[in-house]
């Protein structure tokens, strides 16, 4: 494999692992976010200065990437989770770019819009499939356990499953920090990759295209999200030669399955139900 698909590999992997994190309270619980970028920048920076100021192995200064994203998420998630619908979409627009402002003003710590250069190429192929595959195991896991029952139910009708005994607000708080733990793990990955990061690359278009990717794949479909993330992936980078009409085509697509399709490309079920003899197939 050249170096070219290899990067496209990892690049792959790291926008599966942000874009499971939104699909699982976007398409899971029902909060829609729009600022996740942020949890990523977190974790960039964080696996950044841990490695390259403090000489940190790289694994723990990964895992510290999201434990990070995971705190700063607890506290916002406190005060910001009793908000509903398009409150807390709006409530997630103004995280993210609180967020990047302290990382673009505070140079001392984080060299501010400059960029942090220096990274270690820790993210290389095997690391970026081995994070991405545990990562996924585990959500799969995530979505057919109680917690996931419980977030379904939550999103479904949040009255009823709290009368059913659901205590709807912790796992509303549990699906919150699980989401950014995956988009800090990725942030983290993303700077190993590229050896560089700096606040602009973790901006609301970032959180966007996140948010623009479960929707693409289907609401509630984990494998629609994979699916999606893919699709897109590969097409941003499949015509990066042509860098002026790429965001073009980008945006054609998008709206050419939202026309065709506006439940996502695999709706609410996930990849295996439409295979032949599964056709009542497992529901988000």
């Amino acid at each position: 494999m050249g170096g070219y698909q290899e990067g496209i590999v990892i690049l792959l992997c790291i926008n599966c692992i942000a874009a499971m994190g939104v699909s699982l309270l976007t398409g899971f619980t029902g909060i829609f976010t729009l600022g996740h970028a942020a949890y990523m920048a977190l974790g960039a920076y964080t696996a950044a200065i841990m490695t390259v100021r403090y000489g940190i192995h790289w694994l723990p200064a990964i895992l510290a990437g999201g434990i990070v994203a995971v705190a700063v998420a607890w506290m916002i998630g406190v005060p910001t989770l009793r908000l509903t619908g398009d409150y807390y979409a709006i409530a997630s627009i103004g995280l993210g770019e609180a967020i990047r402002l302290i990382l673009e003003n505070w140079q001392s710590f984080t060299r501010g819009a400059r960029g942090f250069p220096g990274i270690d190429s820790y993210t290389t192929r095997n690391i970026a499939v081995a994070f991405f595959t545990v990562l996924t195991i585990l959500m799969f896991n995530l979505i057919d356990s109680r917690l996931g029952r419980e977030l379904k139910a939550s999103r479904d009708d949040r009255l009823a499953a709290s009368l059913m005994g659901f205590n709807t607000t912790a796992s509303r708080m549990k699906a919150l920090l699980l989401s950014a733990f995956y988009c800090g793990i990725s942030g983290a990955l993303l700077g190993g990759y590229m050896n560089f990061i700096q606040p602009s690359m973790f901006d609301m278009m970032k959180s966007t295209e996140l948010t623009a990717v479960v929707v693409f794949g289907g609401l509630g479909s984990m494998s629609g999200t994979l699916l999606g993330s893919a699709i897109v992936t590969s097409v941003m980078e499949y015509f990066r030669d042509i860098s002026q009409y790429r965001m073009l085509i980008y945006g054609l697509l998008l709206v050419v399955i939202m026309v065709v399709r506006p439940e996502g490309l695999l709706g609410n079920r996930e990849i295996w139900s439409f295979l032949p003899g599964n056709g009542s197939g497992r529901r988000g």
